[in-house]
């Protein structure tokens, strides 16, 4: 097959999160695609195949549009744009920050690490169904950004004003919530469970942003049984780790639910803790709410890790394991 090259110019920026540290970045694209890619100056050269230009010239753009627009680029990026270019042969349209569209009215803020944007087609559908629906469910294993993307999308529309809270619930003590052992306040006993919306929180607002809305009222976080008896109006609200809820749980945190309110319900149902499996929350919630009007539901799979290449190569292999053993069939088939 004939090799030729052609030539993608590239502003400075976009040169350098392509090259990446010690030019691991284009060496990643040449191993994917059987390419050389130099840097000439101005922009870089590919050669190879045509068709392996085309999927390298993809993943370079993908890259080069997010860097323009204030992302940092990882290896993580980089490997997900790689899988992308694969999965989707025809190219996208230019000048989106990520190459995949964001919703209308799904604009997300600028975290500490640039531009926040889905880097997947799962998560693109994943933020229309956040701006589309009333409830939705973000499943899958971990590394996906169901969690970050939900954080993201909430802290956009509180700070549009669009909502009056952020609430952040979950199992805070697998299979048990008992809290009381632990020493201070609410807050003091929570926080350590909800660590990675912390996290992901002070990466997008700040952490002075985020201390002054907890103290204002405006970001809330308890554990689910902390839920009982309220309704959350013009709020959104998260529910983290779902898969550790039982079906009683679920059903009370869903009907919290009131008028104005959203609310996002995410977990890895691979991922049971409770001390009896088939009692998940989240496998019956999504089993029997699927088709329910106003509800979306968007599953997340290994290809759609975005956190190290590691990850994803951990979650295939568990992954097999449990197609092989599958101890319980019917928890799987109410995932489905």
């Amino acid at each position: 097959m004939a090799r030729e090259s052609e030539f993608l110019s590239l502003s400075d920026a976009a040169l350098r999160a392509v090259i990446g540290p010690q030019s691991r970045h284009l060496a990643l694209i040449e191993d994917a695609f059987k390419v050389l890619v130099e840097t000439p100056g101005g922009g870089v050269s590919i050669n190879g195949s045509t068709r392996d230009r085309a999927q390298a010239r993809r993943v370079i753009e993908a890259l080069a549009n997010r860097a323009e627009a204030g992302a940092e680029i990882t290896e993580a990026d980089v490997r997900t744009a790689l899988g992308a270019a694969v999965t989707q042969p025809r190219p996208e349209p230019a000048g989106r920050s990520t190459g995949r569209s964001v919703p209308e009215g799904a604009a997300l803020p600028v975290g500490r690490r640039g531009a926040i944007a889905p880097k997947t087609a799962s998560q693109a559908r994943y933020l229309e169904m956040l701006g589309r629906c009333d409830l939705t469910f973000g499943v899958g294993p971990a590394g996906t950004g169901k969690t970050f993307l939900a954080a993201a999308y909430g802290a956009s529309l509180l700070k549009r004003g669009q909502v009056d809270r952020l609430v952040i619930t979950r199992p805070a003590v697998e299979a048990g919530e008992k809290l009381g052992f632990l020493p201070g306040d609410l807050n003091e006993k929570v926080d350590p469970y909800l660590a990675p919306i912390w996290e992901s929180l002070n990466d997008i607002l700040g952490v002075d942003d985020v201390r002054r809305r907890r103290e204002k009222g405006e970001i809330e976080a308890a554990p689910i049984a902390f839920m009982r008896g309220r309704t959350l109006s013009h709020a959104f609200i998260i529910v983290d780790e779902a898969q550790n809820t039982s079906r009683m749980q679920m059903k009370m945190v869903l009907t919290r639910l009131g008028e104005g309110a959203r609310m996002v319900v995410t977990g890895d149902p691979s991922q049971v803790d409770l001390l009896n499996p088939r009692d998940s929350g989240l496998a019956h919630a999504l089993r029997i709410l699927k088709d329910v009007q106003g509800v979306g539901v968007q599953q997340f799979k290994s290809e759609d890790v975005v956190r190290h290449a590691m990850v994803e190569r951990i979650v295939r292999a568990y992954d097999a394991d449990a197609a092989r053993s599958r101890p319980f069939p019917d928890l799987e088939e109410d995932a489905g």
